[in-house]
């Protein structure tokens, strides 16, 4: 049973591995502390933004704590199935990257519909509210909004479903307790659907469905910007890349006013003339590697769309050197 336990552990990716242990020691510690009256989740909870015990910390720390025992097992279940494929498929800085970035979207979206809830409430209950009376109101009710606390990762969990179901639109799921297959793509689509249908339906259940669109949301941009901008490196600062991007949206502009530069710049695998004599500048690299990674996406979608067989020879022999480095 050890070996079997080290090799399932040895088996998940760095950053799926680490936050599941993190998860479940904070879990363990807020039970720990609740048995000498402490409560871990009020310090690590998401409070309504104007609760007086609201922190800009909690927008990070409120996504490694949870509500009870099913809370917890279902979402590190699916960030076990889900996280270590979209981990090994993007790398583990930019999966680290959009599992926070969605934490973060997750908790603003339920900020949001909490202020709303604030202001209706207050609207409904007191005669002739105005904005004007905002903090005199928050004052008077600092215990009943201080208990309004958002816990878990669901948010990024749900990034996480929306990243698969991009990532892999076709792959066959089996989801109990459905007796048929379906594909990622109609799963994601079902359960943001679920989810919108019972942010407006349902009122007082304690899940905080529009925490799980928010994370949907902010991940299907981040997912749509990458896929723009394939050539974002995450291992170099964000500053670097920055002005590179605007060193080589620059470049590009020149080459295309300057007659006989359309061949230089893209026929990377023949390339002549005084390109050849110079070394490569970080804009030509840039320009290069995205060129690369289309051609490379193009090839792979084409094998998911008609197999390995549909593929040129020229397409395979791309495929084969990108494999060797």
């Amino acid at each position: 049973m050890n070996k079997l336990n080290t090799f399932i552990m040895n088996n998940i990716p760095t950053v799926t591995r680490n936050l599941l242990i993190i998860n479940v020691v904070v879990f363990l510690a807020t039970y720990a502390l609740q048995m000498i009256g402490a409560d871990l989740n009020s310090i690590l909870g998401l409070h309504f933004i104007m609760a007086p015990d609201f922190h800009a910390y909690q927008l990070i720390t409120y996504m490694f704590a949870h509500g009870g025992w099913s809370h917890i097992f279902f979402n590190m279940f699916a960030l076990w199935m889900f996280g270590c494929i979209v981990e090994r498929t993007w790398g583990a800085r930019k999966f680290l990257f959009y599992y926070i970035a969605c934490g973060i979207g997750a908790g603003l979206f339920q900020e949001l519909a909490q202020m709303v809830q604030f202001y209706l409430l207050a609207a409904e209950q007191i005669p002739g509210f105005s904005l004007s009376q905002t903090m005199l109101v928050v004052k008077a009710n600092a215990m009943f909004l201080n208990a309004w606390t958002t816990v878990g990762a669901s948010g990024a969990i749900y990034g996480i479903l929306l990243a698969f179901g991009m990532l892999y639109p076709e792959e066959r799921l089996f989801i109990f307790p459905l007796p048929v297959p379906i594909k990622a793509k109609w799963f994601v689509i079902i359960y943001a659907g679920i989810e919108l249908f019972m942010a407006f339906s349902t009122t007082g259940d304690g899940v905080a469905h529009l925490a799980h669109l928010g994370g949907m949301v902010v991940g299907f941009f981040l997912i749509r910007y990458w896929r723009r901008h394939p050539d974002i490196n995450y291992n170099r600062r964000s500053g670097q890349q920055f002005f590179d991007s605007l060193r080589s949206a620059w470049e590009r502009r020149s080459h295309r006013s300057a007659p006989g530069n359309e061949r230089q710049r893209w026929d990377y695998g023949h390339t002549t003339g005084s390109t050849a004599q110079r070394p490569e500048t970080d804009a030509e690299y840039n320009e290069r590697k995205r060129w690369e990674q289309e051609r490379t996406d193009a090839i792979l979608d084409k094998i998911r769309r008609s197999g390995y067989d549909s593929l040129s020879n020229e397409e395979k022999q791309w495929l084969f050197d990108k494999s060797r480095k």
